[in-house]
């Protein structure tokens, strides 16, 4: 079983503790930082969405959005929190062109392996509009590889913005670090990422 499908497997199995911990986390602030770069008939992408939870808050404040995930339990009991069709596609699936203001990829692509992030941040690319926003975040650090039954890869500003020296087809317009959202968490550091897309 490849890294990816057995981070797949894990999402599957383990989808309700997965909501349970991860939904009712307050992410207001950094959804507000990103929103604050978008008009307000934007339409999002949550590229993904797990729980459905930030998906939940866009659409609670108007906005448009699609939702994706590689899991397909995540995405059914996202769908039923969301009320909206929730797809199941893996992340080099997405072939959208020119089509969202925005892009929210939180603690998502951080389940790619480093030499397949390219890729993924070209697709990320494409799917955005002109001045397209897309926000990542990742676990702060440098290691790559399985920790609890899925694949990491962190992130720290360093490794970051060398991939982005790599693959310029974003400008970068935020980077910071956060403590996790969870009260039982707090020793855990995100790394989080606004983007801009280059024309």
């Amino acid at each position: 079983m490849s890294n990816i499908d057995a981070t797949i497997q894990y999402y599957n199995q383990n989808a309700k503790d997965f909501y349970t911990d991860t939904v009712s986390g307050d992410m207001s602030i950094l959804l507000e930082r990103f929103l604050s770069y978008l008009d307000e008939n934007a339409y999002i992408l949550d590229f993904g969405c797990g729980s459905g939870r930030d998906t939940k808050y866009f659409l609670d404040r108007g906005y448009l959005v699609d939702a994706v995930d590689g899991s397909f339990e995540m995405c059914r009991i996202a769908s039923r929190l969301t009320g909206i069709d929730v797809r199941q596609m893996f992340f080099h699936e997405l072939e959208e062109k020119d089509k969202y203001d925005g892009i929210w990829a939180c603690a998502s692509i951080l389940h790619v392996p480093f030499e397949s992030m390219a890729v993924i941040l070209q697709k990320l690319h494409d799917a955005l509009k002109d001045d397209g926003v897309l926000y990542l975040s990742f676990k702060y650090g440098d290691f790559e590889g399985m920790r609890n039954g899925r694949w990491f890869t962190d992130m720290n500003e360093d490794r970051l913005n060398r991939l982005l020296c790599d693959v310029p087809l974003f400008v970068v317009m935020e980077m910071w670090t956060t403590q996790d959202v969870r009260p039982d968490r707090k020793d855990e550091i995100w790394l989080n990422c606004i983007l801009k897309k280059r024309k």
